[in-house]
This record gives structure tokens, C-alpha cells and sequence, in this order.
């Protein structure tokens, strides 16, 4: 860069770009009925997980009452999670929202600070944030500690220049993330259309009869899930694979479909369960949460680090994708949920035998034949997307330090426009 020009960055402490304050709940108890079901927003700490660069989506909203004793931030507002385990995690509002007491919000003085430079900033000293974080009992950042860090900051145009550069790759993976979902919706509406409400093709001409499940078409029959599927146990043998082998798949509870991916290296030593290609995860934690009950489809072979997934390999010659969509329904998530059990509804679990004896509706061959072939299109899409929004992040992640440190010089680039029309000119930088 510049020297001149590097010479104009200068250190801010983050109340010195814009208005900092704790997000409120004061109600209590927290989760009091009366706050919810609303039109306002309620952006909680696993919303903010689950975001790129904005926070598109939400699973609460609060009603009047919930707005009375909270807060409406307006849309642009950073969000930054401030207790827990997913301290220093950030997004940034698409909407206005209230949020808890959890989370920090930002809200940028225009004349000196981009949003989403401060976002995109805070991200590179994470590990910093959390580290003045760590508590004896649980995580927190107070208001104080984020206050003291001081952040590297040019002028507002080559803050604009630098966050329109990086914004583009994450308008490209929520775009892609979007077409996920609507694909996954797609294959989930066939499979209740087809199975649930049973109108698939020939429907009118079969003859509906009892079962331990209800009404189900002739022909048709109950299998449990022992007679369709085998669950992997098979531990990782360092001997056996190389390192470069495998992505190593570190799965959070609470993950909503992104699987984060890093070199296996030497985790591969430790006690991991092989994935085999074509293996369903389900979680088996906290049962009551609907949002942790997305399986995930495997497509290639890997290593998963949490026990707290079940892994699941069709037996042949069953249909992995009749067997995903099924433990996407929300019947089957039902009877699922029936059998948890534990102390306490954060810690309820279902036990692997439980899930075996399960019973689900198995189609006649012909449907099933149709069926699948209908959904391999769609996963093989869906499969591409992920590996391009795996790039996305990767060539993100490696511009994200050169940039924000002034390493790449961004004087000269003609990004005006880039974070509309979503198109990212990376021959223009420079690393």
C-alpha cells in the first residue's frame, strides 16, 4: 500500500464510530409466553450463527408486550454476541429487530465508519475477543472489554472500498444459500405430496387400508429403521488414511446446515467416526429444538468430530434420498421427539436403540424408483452449491486479513456497484 495513504489509518475504539449499546429483555422470566408471537423480530444469538454478513431470517418474534420491554434497532444495526459459546459471532440487521441483552449492537456514524468494515474487522481479532472472554462458569464479553480494543481504520472511502470487496463474496453465498433452501423445499414438498398426503402418480387407483401408522396405500408396507439403515461406529485408523485424505467436519449442535470444513491434520488422531459417502447425520440432542433436526446429506467421504450426531447408511437397495427426506418430516421429527428423554429438557437425547425401532411408510418399489431419480437432480445441485460456497468462504477468509490490514492496496480498484450486482473483479487485488 501507499505509504501516504496507510499513513491516514488510524485506531478507533468502537464508541468512537458509532453508537455502542447492550440489546434488552427485561422481563423475567426470559421466555415468558406473553412476550411472543408478534410482528417484531427477535434475533437471538443462533440467528447470528446462522447468517453470512446479514441476518436474512429469524425463529421469534415478540408482540407489543415484547416491545415494551425491549428495544427496536434499526436495520444496519451490527449484532454481536457478547455470552456463551458463540461469543464475538456477528451479523449485521436486514430489518429492524430487538435482540436480548446477549448481544452488543453497533450502529455506524456514517461520515467515519462502513458497517460492514467494523464487521468484517471485528471477525479478524475474534480470537482475541474471546480469549479476555473466558469465564469460570460461562463466557462473556463485557461492554468495557470490547470498548477497550482498538480498531485500525482508514479513510471512510477506502473502508467502503475494502468492505464492498468482501461483502460481494458473501452476497454470492447468501445467494447460493437462498437456491439451497428453495431447492430443499422443492424435494421436502414432493416428498409430503408423494408420502404424507399420499397423491402420488397412480394414487387414484390403489386402495387405501389400515396400518400401525394409519391409513396407507396397498402394497405399501411399515419398515423400522433397523431394517433400513446401519449405524456407523467405525473409528478412524491414522494408520490407515492419510491426512490430505478427508475434510474434517466439526459439527455444532445447533448447526442449521452449514458444515464448517478445515484440514483433518492431526485430529485424525483422535477419536473420530468415519462418515461413509451417502451417510444422513442426525442429531440426537435436545430433541425439542426443531431447528438442530436437519439431517445432512453426505456426498463424499468424511471424518465428523461431534457425538452427537447419529450417522446413518441406507442398507441396499434402500433410497438415501427417501431416507433424508423422511427425517426432514415434521411426522417423523414428532415421533422422534416422543422418545427423548433426560434430566432436564437441555440435556434430553435419544438413545440410538430408540431410533431403530422407530417404524416409518416404505412405497412400492415403482414410487420409490420414480422418487428418488426425481430427487437426485436436486441434491447434486444442492451438493454444487455448497462446494461453491465453500470457495466463496475460503477466497474471502484469505483476502479478509490482507485487506483490512492495508496488506492489499484497494486505492485503485473500481468496485462501485460490486455489492449490488453481486460480481466480485478479483484479478483487481492484488495478494
Amino acid at each position: 500500500m501507499n505509504q501516504i495513504a496507510r499513513n491516514t489509518w488510524v485506531y478507533r475504539k468502537l464508541n468512537e464510530l458509532g453508537f455502542v449499546g447492550r440489546g434488552k429483555s427485561r422481563n423475567r422470566p426470559r421466555n415468558d409466553p406473553a412476550l411472543y408471537g408478534g410482528p417484531h423480530p427477535f434475533i437471538q444469538t443462533a440467528d447470528i450463527m446462522a447468517s453470512e454478513l446479514r441476518i436474512i431470517k429469524y425463529s421469534q418474534t415478540y408482540n407489543e408486550n415484547g416491545l415494551a420491554q425491549s428495544k427496536l434497532w434499526d436495520e444496519n444495526t451490527l449484532c454481536m454476541t457478547i455470552a456463551g459459546e458463540n461469543t464475538a459471532e456477528t451479523a449485521i440487521l436486514g430489518f429492524k429487530a430487538c435482540f436480548p441483552d446477549s448481544i452488543v449492537g453497533f450502529v455506524a456514524d456514517p461520515n467515519k465508519a462502513d458497517v460492514r468494515f467494523v464487521k468484517y474487522y471485528l471477525d479478524t481479532i475474534k480470537h482475541r475477543l474471546k480469549s479476555v472472554s473466558k469465564g469460570a462458569t460461562q463466557d462473556n464479553l463485557s461492554l468495557d472489554k470490547l470498548l477497550s480494543f482498538d480498531i485500525l481504520t482508514p479513510p471512510i472511502t477506502t473502508q467502503c472500498k475494502i468492505a464492498a470487496t468482501l461483502s460481494a463474496y458473501d452476497a454470492l453465498i447468501e445467494n447460493n444459500s437462498r437456491r439451497i433452501a428453495i431447492l430443499e423445499e422443492m424435494a421436502q414438498s414432493l416428498y409430503r405430496e408423494w408420502f404424507v398426503h399420499f397423491r402420488f402418480p397412480g394414487h387414484e387407483k390403489k386402495r387405501m387400508v389400515e396400518s400401525a401408522l394409519g391409513m396407507i396405500p396397498e402394497g405399501w408396507e411399515l419398515k423400522s429403521f433397523s431394517e433400513v439403515v446401519v449405524l456407523s461406529r467405525e473409528g478412524i485408523n491414522p494408520d490407515k488414511y492419510q491426512e490430505d485424505i478427508f475434510e474434517h467436519y466439526s459439527i455444532p449442535a445447533f448447526d442449521s446446515g452449514c458444515m464448517p470444513t478445515m484440514n483433518l491434520g492431526e485430529e485424525i488422531k483422535s477419536n473420530k467416526f468415519l462418515v461413509p459417502e451417502g451417510s444422513v447425520l442426525l442429531s440426537k440432542i435436545n430433541p425439542r429444538i426443531p431447528r438442530i433436526w436437519l439431517p445432512m446429506f453426505i456426498s463424499t467421504e468424511r471424518a465428523v468430530a461431534s457425538t452427537e450426531f447419529l450417522v446413518l447408511i441406507p442398507k441396499r437397495p434402500y433410497s438415501r434420498e427417501f431416507l433424508f427426506s423422511t427425517c426432514r418430516s415434521s411426522s417423523f421429527i414428532d415421533r422422534f421427539i416422543s422418545r427423548a428423554g433426560g434430566t432436564s429438557t437441555s440435556h434430553q437425547r435419544v438413545k440410538p436403540e430408540d431410533l431403530m425401532s422407530l417404524l416409518i411408510v416404505w412405497p412400492e418399489k415403482t414410487i420409490l424408483s420414480t422418487f428418488t431419480y426425481s430427487m437426485i437432480p436436486m441434491f447434486q445441485s444442492i451438493h454444487n452449491l455448497r462446494l461453491k460456497n465453500e470457495n466463496l468462504r475460503r477466497t474471502r477468509d484469505f483476502l479478509l486479513p490482507k485487506l483490512i490490514s492495508g496488506e492489499v492496496d484497494v486505492e485503485g480498484l473500481e468496485i462501485a456497484g460490486a455489492e449490488e450486482t453481486g460480481e466480485v473483479e478479483t484479478k483487481a487485488v492484488e495478494v
